[in-house]
């Protein structure tokens, strides 16, 4: 537990250390390369620093790297699920063979 000093000077302030920084920083570090663990790791951190009273930097740019990226994947997933569905309906509907279609060569198997 952190203990705190309260001054009417200085403010309520913590002592110690913030038990969220290494995890904050782990948080930021997965971000990167696996955006959804990266962010829930980087809320974990950030709670447990902001219960300890310490504020967390690297928690809070793991939680928008990790955000900006699952969001970016999403997005991604979405328009390829879509141009695999067009692709699969157009060669159903033309059979097997090698097409043109607006300038794109299309291959459908049979």
């Amino acid at each position: 537990m952190t203990e705190t000093i309260s001054s009417p000077e200085l403010g309520t302030s913590p002592i110690g250390e913030n038990p969220g920084k290494k995890l904050g920083l782990i948080g930021l570090i997965l971000a990167f390369p696996f955006n959804v663990i990266g962010l829930i790791v980087s809320i974990v951190a950030l709670r447990k620093s902001k219960k300890a009273g310490f504020k967390n930097l690297a928690a809070v740019w793991g939680i928008i790297v990790g955000a900006l990226g699952t969001v970016t994947l999403a997005i991604i997933i979405i328009v390829s699920v879509g141009a695999i569905a067009t692709t699969a309906a157009f060669c159903a509907e033309n059979g097997a063979g090698v097409f043109e279609n607006n300038g794109i060569t299309i291959t459908c198997g049979e």
